[in-house]
């Protein structure tokens, strides 16, 4: 199941940056006033919400002044855009590493 926000923030970027090369931003606020037109102040929180964590994945990037911003301390005004092969690359390394456990339990 999708969220309706994600695929919101995606369908707008792929609007704004048809080649995907990470060039083009949009303003979380479209999102949030494309879902919903009268209250869009209170989804706003949500679809930033939404950004950050598919920003953490290396799915998109936030910016401010057309720099991407560190996800753990950026406040006010930001865009969305999608990443760079470099801004995915080093999301990806900044996740923790996955541990596998090779525990048998037969």
């Amino acid at each position: 199941m999708s969220d309706p926000i994600e695929t919101a923030i995606f369908e707008k970027l792929a609007k704004a940056d048809p080649k995907s090369v990470g060039g083009k931003s949009i303003e979380p606020s479209d999102v949030a006033k494309e879902l919903q037109p009268e209250q869009w102040q209170r989804m706003l929180p949500k679809v930033k919400a939404v950004a950050l964590g598919l920003m953490r994945q290396g799915k998109l990037t936030i910016t401010k002044k057309g720099k991407a911003v560190d996800p753990n301390s950026f406040k006010g005004v930001i865009r969305l855009r999608l990443p760079t092969e470099a801004e995915t690359a080093a999301a990806l390394a900044a996740l923790p590493p996955v541990v596998e456990d090779d525990d048998d339990f037969a």
